[in-house]
């Protein structure tokens, strides 16, 4: 605390925002005794003065005294005060002084050339100006501290100086420097006490007159100022224009707004410190950024980056997350949208630079608990089979697995044979989870949760935890295998003659690739006969099923693994399927095969099924005869067909399909739907009752078909953010070969570029027809915006080149 003098008289002053009492440590300027001046009204100096004189009299024996000894009677008569002020802390303030007093003190000054006032520029800044001449009826003309003359209307008005009549323009700067120099907070806190005691209300110019012994223009200004600024001490109880009356507020209140105006200056330096971490980190080299979880090591610094993350993927929960995660982007310089949070979180090292943001947004479910894991370990560890009795040993039969080279886990494989008369016997061996996992036990549950295995470009999520899939589900070559068989016997149309479903052991021959079966199949191998024969079961019953109405959509399929997601320049690999191929004609006519067969078993045998249904069964295909046979041929095809549907007693038709009925079957570990087709058929074949009626089984595939939709879409944009990102790197001069499918408008064409098995759309020359091949080259690519646009390539004439 020091001795502050203003004109010519000593104030104390406190030294920073008002800390306790007790800990003013105080020294005195300037004066070697203190005087203070009092106003006429009422000062606050006034009680302080008469201690003072009284202690200089009344100690005996002391004829000198320290600026220390002073100032310690101050700081006692302070916190007297307070502790008066404080008293009150439990009742409501009342001023005594009534409305018409309060508008007494309300002066009506006349806006006339000369006079300094205040007016606010914008939201955010309030400037000085001399008035210097009316602007129109209201308004006036006006010089202000930056010497810019403006015209501005009244209500821009927040003070008139009073006390100046005619102010130099060139000298607002100095008044300005002048009376933030007497600005000091705690000066309010002693007002304020004293109003509170004598329980009064204040006008600038008196509070002036009170905390600096003087209400002239600088003083009044200053004390403006300090009024302005303040959210503690006073409010304003009457306003006249740019006049106000001021009251003290109830001890209850300050002590409130006190606490809250502590907790939020924390907050800010809170702030303040993340903000700088979040700096220091984004200017570090990408080997040096700090590792995800050095930022939810502490709790402040995780609530702040779950808040940007939050805003990143727009899904906060309230809207102090909202706040929080906008201050930070505001204090970094960023503008406040999802985009800019997640680039600053990439900046920092928080997010990879490829993050799967739908991946976050969709909420899906990545880990497995402790004691989902301990659950599966304990199955693959004391788990007998209920089965083991009835299995039928087939590992005699050669069995083919045929999947995609980086499957995790197989759930089908393959055998035939052909018999004695010429028809072509078949089985199709599916895993058989249901030997280590009951209907609602917790792995069961957890299943259903997840409705399905997650496959992305960058990683496996699978339905079950992968070690109780891998060890204790999957299919292995070499290795004794226990599964669920189904047997069919073909006519010589393809159409089924005779089946059979129950449980076996197999032993695996071969994994192999699409591609390496594709091969195998070209080579015609003698000792492959078995594969031979199983295309040839494929190419019969695909003649039967269009003989049955089947619609053929097959088309071009995309496949991408990315090695090493998480680099800033992955590998990226990208595979195009033509579902036509030999061996995935083959093993898809062998799953749909299954998928009849089981439906025809079901319904025999009274088994409430997921019965897959295509009600579309009239569609005539005449009608796009005249398109190209294939991608083109297909795609109009498709866009007209009507979604499947699910009944769970008895079949219905499956008219894209050609089946009078369909259940899907062939992948138990992979789909929550198989797994309850299993639950139902393997209960049945021990001669227990199925598990779920048909209304159950209808009620948890309403759940698990809404998860399995957020998962599709999950797939579908991820496949999608990479294949972008693929044909970012291409060669700008690259060409693609594209197929026209059709015309969106005018001579914008819907295009499937065959190198890389997506549909885009392109602008493309008159003449181009719908089934043509045409060159195109990427024209933009930025997956994290999802932009791709292609433009035409005509190839040049003889003449032109």
């Amino acid at each position: 605390m020091a001795v502050r003098v203003v004109n010519g008289t000593g104030i104390f002053r406190c030294c920073g925002v008002s800390p306790p009492v007790t800990a003013l440590r105080c020294c005195v300027h300037q004066h070697k005794s203190v005087h203070f001046h009092s106003s006429t009204r009422y000062s606050m100096a006034r009680r302080l003065h008469c201690r003072l004189i009284s202690f200089l009299h009344g100690v005996v024996g002391i004829r000198r005294y320290s600026a220390q000894s002073l100032v310690e009677v101050f700081v006692e008569e302070l916190e007297s005060l307070r502790k008066r002020g404080s008293v009150r802390a439990s009742n409501k303030l009342e001023l005594k002084s009534s409305e018409e007093l309060v508008q007494n003190k309300l002066g009506k000054q006349v806006l006339e050339k000369g006079l300094l006032l205040e007016f606010r520029k914008d939201p955010e800044r309030v400037l000085l100006a001399v008035a210097q001449k009316p602007d129109g009826k209201k308004n006036w003309m006006v010089s202000d501290q930056n010497g810019v003359m403006t015209s501005i209307k009244p209500q821009q008005i927040t003070f008139i100086v009073p006390g100046i009549k005619s102010f130099d323009h060139t000298e607002i700067s100095n008044f300005v420097q002048k009376a933030q120099d007497n600005l000091d907070p705690a000066l309010l806190e002693f007002a304020w006490i004293e109003l509170l005691e004598k329980n009064k209300s204040v006008t600038v110019e008196e509070l002036a007159e009170m905390i600096f012994g003087s209400a002239e223009p600088l003083e009044s200004y200053s004390a403006h100022l300090l009024l302005s600024k303040d959210d503690i001490y006073f409010t304003a109880l009457v306003s006249k224009g740019s006049y106000s009356v001021y009251g003290p507020r109830p001890a209850v209140q300050v002590e409130e707004l006190t606490r809250r105006k502590g907790a939020k200056e924390a907050a800010e330096k809170e702030l303040e410190e993340f903000v700088n971490l979040l700096k220091s980190a984004r200017d570090m080299p990408l080997h040096a950024k700090p590792p995800k979880s050095t930022w939810r090591s502490e709790e402040k610094n995780q609530k702040k980056i779950e808040s940007l993350q939050a805003y990143a993927i727009d899904d906060c929960r309230n809207e102090d997350e909202k706040k929080t995660a906008g201050m930070i982007l505001k204090a970094m310089g960023l503008a406040k949208t999802a985009a800019a949070a997640v680039n600053l979180l990439i900046d920092i090292g928080y997010f990879p630079v490829h993050v799967n943001l739908d991946l976050l947004k969709l909420n899906i479910r990545t880990d497995y608990p402790e004691e989902i894991l301990a659950a599966a370990e304990s199955l693959l560890s004391e788990s007998p089979d209920l089965d083991e009795v009835d299995r039928k040993d087939l590992t005699h039969l050669k069995v083919y697995a045929i999947d995609v080279d980086e499957a995790d886990e197989l759930d089908d494989a393959l055998s035939a044979t052909r018999l004695q008369d010429g028809r072509i016997k078949v089985w199709i061996h599916v895993a058989d989870p249901t030997r280590l996992v009951q209907p609602g036990s917790i792995i069961d549950k957890e299943a259903m949760k997840r409705g399905t295995s997650v496959f992305l470009p960058t990683v496996t999520y699978p339905m079950f935890p992968e070690k109780l899939a891998m060890e204790g589900m999957s299919l292995k070559q070499g290795e004794c295998c226990k599964a669920v068989t189904v047997s069919v016997v073909l006519h010589s149309d393809g159409g089924i003659a005779e089946y059979s479903v129950e449980n076996s052991i197999i032993k695996p021959t071969y994994m192999l690739t699409y591609e390496s079966a594709t091969e195998l199949l070209h080579l015609n191998l003698e000792e492959e006969a078995e594969l031979r024969l199983l295309s040839e079961a494929a190419t019969l019953r695909l003649q039967w099923r269009r003989g049955q109405g089947a619609i053929d959509t097959s088309t071009l399929e995309t496949r991408i693994k990315v090695t090493n997601p998480d680099d800033p320049e992955p590998l990226i690999r990208l595979y195009v399927e033509n579902q036509a191929e030999p061996a995935m004609r083959l093993v898809s006519e062998m799953m749909i095969l299954c998928g009849e067969v089981m439906a025809t078993f079901g319904s025999y045998n009274n088994i409430a099924l997921p019965y897959r249904g295509q009600p579309q069964s009239n569609i005539d295909t005449s009608a796009f005869d005249h398109l190209p046979e294939g991608p083109v041929r297909s795609s109009a095809i498709v866009r007209i067909m009507r979604a499947a549907e699910m009944d769970f007693r008895k079949p219905t038709r499956h008219g894209v399909l050609g089946l009078p009925g369909y259940v899907q079957f062939t992948s138990p570990i992979r789909r929550y739907m198989d797994l309850l087709a299993h639950y139902q058929v393997k209960a049945f074949l021990r001669g227990d009752s199925p598990p779920f009626s048909a209304g159950q089984l209808e009620g948890m595939a309403s759940v698990v078909n809404m998860n399995i939709r957020v998962v599709r879409r999950l797939s579908s944009s991820s496949l999608r953010y990479w294949i972008i990102e693929y044909l970012r790197r291409q060669p700008k001069e690259k060409r693609f070969s594209a197929l026209v499918l059709r015309f969106i408008k005018d001579r914008v064409a819907a295009i499937l570029l065959m190198e890389v098995g997506l549909q885009a759309s392109a602008w493309v020359s008159v003449g181009v027809q719908v089934g043509d091949e045409v060159k195109v080259q990427v024209e933009e690519a930025h997956p994290r915006d999802d932009v791709l646009s292609f433009k035409e390539k005509v190839a040049l004439t003889d003449t032109e080149a």
